[in-house]
């Protein structure tokens, strides 16, 4: 469960980061009262160990069962 919520932050956060390469636009920043508000911060914060745990995914064993 952990693994899926930080997949899911993590995906927010790039959705973020392409609404600011591709419009200039911070939906995180806009939403929260910037990119300076405390709020967003902890929000960023949130995101970026989100990214760290999901390094891991990298080095766990891939337990799909191929039936075919």
């Amino acid at each position: 469960m952990l693994d899926r919520i930080a997949l899911a932050l993590v995906i927010i956060g790039g959705l973020n980061w392409g609404s600011i390469g591709i419009f200039g636009y911070d939906l995180v920043g806009a939403l929260f009262g910037g990119q300076g508000a405390t709020f967003s911060r902890i929000i960023f914060a949130i995101v970026g160990i989100a990214a760290l745990w999901c390094i891991s995914f990298f080095f766990k064993k891939n337990d799909v069962i191929d039936n075919s």
